[in-house]
């Protein structure tokens, strides 16, 4: 059954994305039993499929994802939704170009988010994939409204942040590209805790950021 005449995908693609994406962040341990969310936003309708609240990744099917309404309208009845879709709500409405949002516990980010340190920009592939530095989101109260507004106003123009006593999130064009946009913030996170370990930390001079800045905005730019 198709969802709209708009999209090629069918209710049965959108359930079925969602779980390599929720399958892929948990063998990439970014997060753990219960922890961290996926969806993906229906093509051209206030709609998403997202992971459910209490998700055990391990035995996470098809069936198990909930379809709503960006209100929070329940549009299927197995499971209800993680209780951060709002999170993932308020990243769609800001942004035509995101089709997929995941939020995770990475370790190292989230060690970085307990110190408010944002992740300068060390390698070419931040700037092509994220678009910039990665800020540390002031705290909000994690499943509010204003936990949304509030990640989506400090992530500007790039594809992802860290929020403060909490963790990541990230969104991206595909569900392929979301999954890298995530496991690429913890590599940065713990890449540059060690450094900082080692000495002083060089990151790439802003002389060479606009050819890669040009890629992103291109390929990969939500926003």
């Amino acid at each position: 059954m198709k969802l709209q005449k708009n999209s090629q995908m069918t209710e049965n693609d959108y359930r079925a994305a969602v779980v390599r994406g929720a399958q892929d962040i948990f063998k990439g341990h970014l997060v753990e039993f219960g922890e961290g969310n996926v969806s993906m936003r229906v093509a051209d309708q206030d709609e998403l499929f997202i992971t459910p609240t209490q998700n055990d990744y391990q035995s996470l099917t098809s069936k198990d994802i909930v379809h709503i309404k960006f209100d929070g309208t329940l549009l299927s009845k197995e499971r209800k939704p993680s209780s951060e879709y709002r999170l993932h709500v308020a990243i769609y409405q800001q942004r035509p170009k995101a089709t997929c949002v995941i939020h995770t516990h990475s370790i190292y980010a989230s060690m970085l988010s307990l110190v408010k340190q944002s992740i300068p920009i060390l390698f070419e592939e931040a700037l092509i994939f994220l678009g910039g530095e990665i800020q540390v989101a002031d705290y909000v109260e994690a499943g509010t409204e204003q936990l949304g507004i509030q990640a989506e106003h400090y992530m500007g123009e790039t594809n992802g942040i860290i929020m403060e006593n909490h963790g990541v999130v990230v969104c991206g064009r595909t569900m392929q590209y979301t999954v890298k946009n995530a496991m690429l913030i913890e590599k940065m996170a713990k890449i540059y805790w060690g450094a900082k370990h080692l000495g002083n930390v060089h990151s790439v001079d802003k002389k060479y950021w606009d050819k890669f800045l040009k890629i992103h905005k291109g390929f990969f730019s939500t926003y």
